[in-house]
């Protein structure tokens, strides 16, 4: 008798091969996770000057297509018949990158000597200006003695942790700072190296993106199914809307913001200008906490030096925040990620737990994408099974019955009448 082959047994046992392989290296790396941690690393300091090229890229696509299409293809339409788009992408690009390496330029400039000094002023000041804000705090328990007598003990304590911390502490750091100095100038060579060659690969894929696209388009295609590929197509396109329109509008946003806290403490005469503007600046990069703690720990930095003005700033800085939420927010971002304040907070707390700062960042229009995702996936599943797919609807509705059937709420908490049993119908009887 002449076995026959199926290849389904093959493919199960090739499965079932790489099941157990799979869950023996899963275990394996679990008990060796920092050996796993050292090679990620290394594998990502290796690759962190094309890391920094492609978010180059990304960050800078959009103006360069804009300076490509609306200022220089129009120009050499009659100057070049077959190379104008090439001619007006480099000069996009020229004008792009001459334009981002002015602003940052300007930033260093303008922005970090000032804040050098505001930050070495409140370091070496700060002792008087606990003094000056335990005489303000004092002066409202004048009437008080023994209230007066705890707070000036808690000021004390605090002048005294100050000063043993800028003794034990600062002192021995800035001591021994030469003694790093090779170290210092080993990683500012190697972040100006990285800098400079994502520089290169950024302009070599914004100069060739349509066709870096094409050859990952066409690599997709040739691995997975055509199914598959749209899939990740559609997917991709999404990501690229929602993460593209929140992080650079939230770039926009912070320097718009910090642009303006600079004019209006300027305007002011409040202490710290620069420094806070950068403060609330930055924050304010991060969805729903960023705003709050940049403006609270900027309060306490003025609180030292002016506890009035302090009072002025919270008045200046909530004004700003409204108008940011409800005018400048709304027009940059718009609802780019159409999730509501709880899943907003939800996604702040998880990945900016597992991944810090620039978790908290991203995490936002990571999981509006997943959101987005899970509602259309939940959505078709209704619709296939000719169900409501609204939510709004499923607030009426008290359940479904295995008939298909929907059953809406009563009001004033009456039970919902269920519609009648369909009797079986009776067997007959056999002759």
């Amino acid at each position: 008798m002449k076995y026959k082959w199926e290849k389904k047994y093959l493919y199960w046992g090739i499965t079932a091969f790489l099941v157990i392989v799979s869950s023996i290296l899963f275990f394996s790396l679990l008990n060796r996770l920092d050996v796993v941690a050292q090679v990620i690393g290394f594998v990502l300091n290796l690759l962190m000057p094309f890391i920094i090229g492609l978010i180059i890229a990304y960050l800078l696509g959009p103006l360069v297509d804009w300076f490509e299409d609306v200022c220089f293809r129009r120009l050499f339409v009659k100057m070049f018949h077959k190379e104008k788009r090439r001619a007006a992408r480099v000069c996009a690009l020229i004008v792009t990158f001459l334009l981002a390496i002015a602003l940052v330029a300007g930033l260093c400039v303008l922005v970090f000597p000032q804040l050098f000094e505001s930050i070495k002023g409140i370091v070496g000041n700060l002792s008087s200006y606990f003094s000056r804000l335990e005489k303000w705090v004092l002066s409202f328990f004048e009437k008080n003695p023994d209230i007066a007598k705890i707070i000036e003990a808690q000021f004390d304590n605090i002048t005294k942790s100050i000063s043993n911390w800028a003794t034990n502490d600062l002192l021995p750091q800035v001591t021994n700072l030469a003694g790093g100095l090779t170290n210092g100038v080993i990683n500012v060579v190697n972040v100006v190296t990285n800098l400079i060659v994502g520089l290169v690969v950024s302009i070599y894929v914004l100069s060739a993106k349509e066709h870096f696209f094409a050859q990952t388009k066409k690599v997709t295609y040739a691995i997975f199914s055509i199914r598959t590929t749209n899939t990740l197509l559609r997917i991709t396109r999404r990501a690229d809307r929602v993460f593209g329109k929140f992080v650079k509008g939230k770039l926009i946003e912070a320097l718009i913001i910090g642009l303006l806290c600079f004019v209006g403490m300027s305007i002011f005469g409040m202490p710290f200008a620069t420094l806070i503007s950068v403060i609330i600046g930055v924050t304010n990069i991060v969805p729903f906490f960023g705003p709050i703690v940049g403006a609270v720990f900027s309060c306490i930095l003025i609180l030292l030096v002016d506890p009035l003005s302090a009072l002025y700033f919270a008045i200046f800085i909530l004004i700003l925040q409204q108008f940011d939420g409800n005018v400048i927010g709304p027009k940059i971002l718009g609802d780019s990620t159409g999730l509501s304040s709880f899943w907003v907070i939800f996604s702040i707390m998880i990945f900016g737990g597992l991944f810090g700062f620039t978790g908290m960042i991203i995490g936002v229009p990571t999981f509006a994408l997943i959101y987005s995702l899970v509602a259309e996936m939940v959505s078709e599943r209704l619709k296939r099974n000719d169900m409501p797919s609204d939510t709004a609807d499923y607030e009426k509705i008290d359940h479904i019955t295995l008939q298909d059937e929907i059953i809406y709420r009563k009001p004033d908490g009456e039970e919902p009448e269920e519609p009648p049993k369909e009797e079986p119908p009776a067997e007959q009887e056999q002759k």
